[in-house]
Formats: structure tokens, sequence, C-alpha cells
């Protein structure tokens, strides 16, 4: 059967947020803080151990005053911001304008790297017309992100989980998104890279594929290899 639509997770699969250590260093340098290279080396430790970075390493500790937000953070935009800065003020930066400067680096063009094949899969999915949705969990707008990298005119419709209240793995976020997209789920495959989150798709008998979230230089193709195009 023919494809009819394709669902794109954003984090992990077309898309690689940057490293702690740029991370952080782009903004120490955009805030003019200068650190010893021993305390820039501390923090940036300390920040991944934390998951302060959205999109980033996961926290190895969520605390228990963030144990419940953290569980429904890509719901509502004010909670994501709040958890990430909570989860960043662990760590004791120089200056308190450090977290929240953080935060808005991370939904920042530059802090985002599409894949090498992100931008071949879907234009070579949209010319032959096939509908593309991108759906993610996420706390903010990711339209600028697809924008600033040349790919939002491949995209037919974003179902973002802060702009419906709805997380995946649950099958009505996906169902909008088809929905969207015009087409039966049946005739739609889910590509995304955590198959608990990604595969929630199932439910509504969508397709599943799942690339591996590794860092852009070490999965050229992973995209093209799920034969969704020649």
């Amino acid at each position: 059967m023919p494809i009819k639509g394709v669902l794109f997770d954003f984090s992990g699969t077309l898309f690689r947020i940057e490293p702690v250590r740029s991370w952080l260093g782009a903004v120490l340098a955009e805030r003019e803080v200068t650190v010893a290279d021993a305390d820039f080396e501390r923090y940036v430790k300390e920040l991944t151990a934390a998951g302060a970075l959205p999109g980033g390493p996961p926290p190895e500790h969520v605390p228990d005053r963030f144990a419940e937000a953290w569980a429904t953070r890509d719901e509502n935009a004010e909670r994501h911001r709040e958890v990430y800065t909570g989860l960043a003020r662990q760590v004791a930066l120089p200056d308190p304008g450090l977290y929240d400067a953080l935060y808005d680096r991370h939904r920042s063009p530059a802090a985002w790297h599409p894949y090498p094949d992100a931008a071949g899969v879907l234009g070579a999915l949209h010319a032959s017309g096939v509908r593309i949705g991108v759906v993610s969990n996420i706390g903010w707008d990711l339209r600028p992100i697809f924008r600033a990298h040349g790919l939002d005119g491949f995209v037919d419709a974003y179902v973002l989980s802060y702009e419906h209240g709805i997380q995946k793995p649950d099958p009505r976020l996906f169902h909008i998104a088809c929905t969207c997209v015009g087409q039966d789920p049946t005739d739609v495959v889910m590509v995304g890279d955590e198959r608990r989150a990604d595969g929630g798709a199932a439910a509504l008998g969508c397709e599943v594929r799942i690339v591996d979230h590794l860092p852009v230089e070490e999965r050229p193709d992973g995209l093209r290899a799920l034969g969704l195009v020649p």
C-alpha cells in the first residue's frame, strides 16, 4: 500500500539540539560572562546531570518538587519553562540571568541542526505528493526552526503538544495530526526516535518506523534508510 502521509517527530528525528557545552558557551559569550576553564567544565557536567537542556540528556534525577510537572511538561508552555529553568537552577551559575538566557537559547534556530538527510527526504516526499506533518512533544513553537533551516515549505501541518494540551504517546495527538494532513491513519507512517512516545501512533493503525537518536555527524542517512523514498 502506498504511503500517503508521513508524520515526523522533531528532536532526535529531523533535528538535533546542540551539545550542552555549545549551549552554555554560546550564552556565556552572548552575555559577556567570563568563567575559568575549570568552572566551565564543572557547569557543563552539572547542567548535563541536571537534564537542564531540553532535547539534551535527560536528568539523572528529577527532584520531588518537579516530579509532577516533569511528567506533563510538554502540555503547557509556562510549565515547560518553569521545569527546565528549575532544573538549571540546581547549578550555581555566576549570573542569575543565565537561567532564562539558557532556556531562550535552546529555542533559537542556531541551537538546532537538521540531520544531513532531512531536507532530501522531506523534499522527495513533498515532491511525490505525500502529506507531511510534524508531531512533537514540546513546550514552544518550533516553526521558526523549520523556517530558518529552509524546511518549512515541505511541512503541511504542525501538531505540537503544548498547543493541544496532549502529549505523545496519547493517540489523540496522532489523530489530530492525521486529520490535519487529511489522511486515514492506516495510510500514514509515523517516524520518531522514541518507541514508547512515537509508538503511540500504532494504536490508530499507523505504521511506526524508528531512527536512532544520535549526533548529526553520526547519522548521515538514518532517515533515508527507512525506505520512505526511493
